[in-house]
């Protein structure tokens, strides 16, 4: 993280700074929703600071439990609104500065008329074409005030090879489980992603069975749902593969325990993923990672990371047999290496209002 984009020179305030953080959602509780409400949790309001909360229903929104029980904490601090809707006009006349989550037009527009401060977080990578509809979203991403991406690879399909004034890399903050377990009390792989194509799930089973190592010693574990769940499931038991433990949807207190037992997270996509949050979990729990250089995934996962090209079977299996097969010395180190590194790209909520303050001139 770019740490030179906040000043270290604050400025008394004599009312509290109003922002509005704006995040796109369809109902459910998925990377994005986890990031802006982790954001939430760390920015309690103060005399200095008041922050809100507003999700803006997608065309094809259907609110889920889950994110019904995550916001329900917020009370009115937390809100829905529609696109376009006098509502999100109000919450930005309300706010001083908008936080939005990626270039949606109606709120870079609406934020601009009613001159606004604004901060666009860019999660997803840019979509290749020059549709209408991608001309406007090219065109709201740069009447932002500032701008930071998820990963460079993210910012590289905006803005090409050369940086633009004012825009920078920043790790998305999200909930990151402490207390490490030693390497010695480790045991596997850990695999946590949705069940969908392209994730990489498919082929980390078929590499698993490659690979051909002690089901005992280095099993396979698999958390998370979805549609190819059926297909993984007859793969597993129609081949007869030993060693391979399907954990379904987990808590994130009970995601946290999986992973911080596992000697490597392995996150293999082939989809232009464009990021790689549990890379990041893991790291912080000192388990180094297995992935395909897919995206953004080798910036999420560190130096410290093995891999392999996206879909390969064969390669990802012989990261899966280097990784069984690496002395504890090296392992250790790794694993040192790989949270060590990690640290001074982590961006906290704090960073997060000191960048507010900035914006608003304060």
């Amino acid at each position: 993280m770019d740490r030179s984009i906040v000043s270290d020179s604050p400025r008394r305030m004599t009312s509290a700074l109003r922002v509005a953080i704006i995040c796109p959602t369809f109902g459910g509780y998925g990377g994005l929703e986890a990031f802006v409400l982790t954001l939430m949790a760390g920015l309690p309001p103060t005399p200095e600071l008041e922050v809100r909360l507003f999700f803006k229903q997608t065309v094809q929104f259907e609110l889920r439990p889950e994110l019904t029980r995550a916001v329900a904490p917020l009370g009115p601090r937390g809100q829905f609104v529609k696109r376009g809707s006098g509502p999100l006009w109000a919450a930005i006349g309300w706010a001083q500065v908008v936080h939005g989550q990626n270039p949606s037009p109606d709120v870079v527009y609406l934020s601009k008329l009613r001159r606004r401060s604004l901060l666009i977080n860019v999660i997803n990578h840019r979509q290749a074409g020059q549709t209408w509809r991608q001309r406007c979203w090219d065109f709201a991403l740069r009447r932002a005030d500032r701008r930071f991406y998820i990963s460079n690879f993210v910012r590289r399909t905006w803005e090409g090879e050369k940086r633009w004034p004012d825009s920078h890399v920043v790790f998305p903050i999200c909930e990151l489980a402490g207390d490490p377990q030693p390497p010695a009390a480790r045991r596997g792989f850990v695999f946590a992603a949705r069940w969908i194509a392209n994730k990489g799930i498919d082929t980390l089973v078929e590499a698993y069975a490659q690979a051909r190592l002690d089901p005992h010693t280095w099993p396979l574990r698999l958390i998370g749902d979805g549609p190819l769940r059926p297909e993984i499931e007859r793969m597993i038991a129609t081949r007869g593969l030993r060693g391979i433990e399907v954990l379904g949807f987990l808590s994130q207190e009970a995601k946290a325990d999986a992973i911080r037992t596992a000697r490597w997270m392995v996150v293999p996509p082939h989809t232009n993923e464009d990021f790689g949050l549990t890379a990041v979990e893991a790291r912080h729990l000192r388990v180094p990672c297995v992935i395909t250089r897919d995206g953004g995934v080798p910036e999420a996962a560190g130096e410290e990371a093995l891999s392999c090209a996206p879909g390969d079977v064969a390669g990802l299996a012989a990261c899966l047999r280097t990784a069984a097969a690496m002395s504890e010395a090296e392992y250790s180190e790794r694993s040192r290496r790989t949270y060590e590194t990690l640290l001074p790209q982590l961006a906290g909520p704090g960073f997060y209002a000191t960048v507010y303050r900035e914006l608003a001139g304060r």
